[in-house]
């Protein structure tokens, strides 16, 4: 049985995460090459991608000093653990990653993936209380809408409706508020639970629908900071490693986060990892306690991995990613501009290199979940590869893009809105 054959068996032998299986189309969704920016599948079409895989893969795909570093380091060390154990190449990753944020951090602590080191932080930011003798600080806080991953404890995290009651997720320590209010709802609940705030947890763009947090927020978050203590935290890892600025948004802020979470960007998608940057205050009480973080995870800060990390720092500084975000970010200018007037689509989210595109039906409320669904598989259908988000696209281009790529993203928008149209997506 030929692999495409095999494919459309009745039953799939892989459970595709975070779609229905019954109508799942094994050729047209199951990637077969990756190059550049573009990806091939089994149908034979080869569609633009617009996510950058998963948002990770900045500098494109198969970059070859990339993958040429990680071999080396599969050859001289193909696994070494950090399970009471250290590697070189963890020493030189972590001196690289503490060397790009413009505010100080003094170690760095290796996680698999963007949601595992969430659950790193909110067990961090529980046990720096715990040794600071305030045990009842155990409330970790993220904003409505927030994404932050699907373990069982980031998923409790998010703030978008991601099944927490279905699966049971775990939500007595966690509190939601809104950010466009310029801190209101913050200020509410500090006044009556500040006292049992371990951390607050902020992505500067969110990764579900790329809504900016704005300025005022973080100002009234810094001063909250000063009068309650809690620890701040900057969950970069889709905004990190030029997605939409510098290394990370949170160089901007005037208050220094005591975390930063790194993760897709990290390698350019080669591989499973994230990171933590902790700042002197969080170092400092677990070195004078003599105290041991209980975490550990086998397949982080591999040497594969960290090759994989010091390498792509090393081919962004060689290519100059400012001037390559800067580039890009203005190309979905222009491209955002010229489908304003494409039937359907509404008004614009994000910064930099990670934009939402607003979809409205017939009716001019957002198209709900189903609806968006559709819609972004219409856009596969004539070509190019988005990101499905709360009532919209959301277009992640690499870093790498062309104008040509942006001529051709901006036609199979266009013609796969059309399909949807003409389908009755949008009535």
């Amino acid at each position: 049985m030929t692999a495409t054959n095999l494919m459309a068996a009745t039953h799939l032998p892989l459970w595709v995460p975070l779609v229905p299986q019954h109508d799942f189309e094994p050729n047209s969704y199951t990637a077969v090459t990756a190059d550049g920016v573009h990806v091939t599948f089994e149908d034979g079409r080869r569609r633009l991608c617009a996510k950058s895989g998963l948002w990770n893969a900045n500098l494109g795909f198969g970059n070859a000093a990339i993958t040429q570093a990680i071999a080396a380091a599969m050859e001289k060390a193909s696994y070494l653990p950090l399970f009471r154990t250290a590697h070189r190449k963890a020493f030189e990753a972590a001196r690289a990653l503490l060397a790009l944020p413009t505010h100080p951090y003094q170690r760095v602590l290796f996680s698999t993936s963007g949601s595992a080191a969430n659950d790193a932080v909110m067990k961090l930011a529980r046990q720096f209380w715990a040794l600071n003798g305030q045990p009842e600080r155990k409330l970790v806080v993220g904003l409505k809408g927030s994404y932050h991953g699907l373990t069982y404890g980031s998923q409790a995290l998010s703030g978008d409706e991601l099944g927490q009651a279905v699966y049971g997720v775990d939500g007595r320590n966690i509190r939601h508020i809104a950010f466009q209010d310029y801190g209101e709802e913050l200020q509410n609940l500090m006044r009556r639970e500040g006292h049992r705030v371990a951390a607050v947890v902020v992505e500067p763009v969110l990764g579900s629908g790329a809504e900016v947090v704005p300025a005022g927020f973080l100002d009234e978050l810094g001063k909250l900071r000063e009068e309650h203590g809690f620890l701040l935290v900057a969950d970069e890892v889709a905004t990190g490693f030029g997605r939409v600025g510098s290394w990370f948004v949170s160089d901007e802020w005037s208050c220094a986060p005591d975390l930063l979470v790194s993760s897709k960007g990290l390698t350019n998608g080669t591989s499973a990892c994230a990171a933590l940057l902790v700042a002197e205050r969080i170092v400092d009480i677990f070195d004078a306690t003599e105290s041991v973080f209980v975490h550990g995870e086998t397949q982080a800060g591999s040497p594969a991995t960290c090759a994989a990390i010091l390498a792509t720092i090393r081919e962004m500084k060689r290519l100059n990613h400012q001037d390559l975000t800067l580039k890009v970010s203005t190309g979905l200018d222009g491209l955002i501009e010229d489908l304003a007037n494409v039937k359907g689509i509404g008004e614009s989210t994000g910064r930099g290199c990670m934009r939402g595109l607003k979809l409205h039906g017939g009716n001019g409320l957002p198209l709900p979940a189903n609806a968006t669904f559709a819609a972004v598989k219409r856009i596969h259908q004539a070509g190019a590869i988005v990101q499905p988000g709360p009532g919209r696209i959301q277009l992640l281009p690499a870093l790498t893009y062309t104008e040509d790529n942006f001529q051709e993203l901006r036609d199979a928008i266009t013609q796969g809105l059309k399909a949807a149209h003409a389908d009755g997506v949008f009535a």
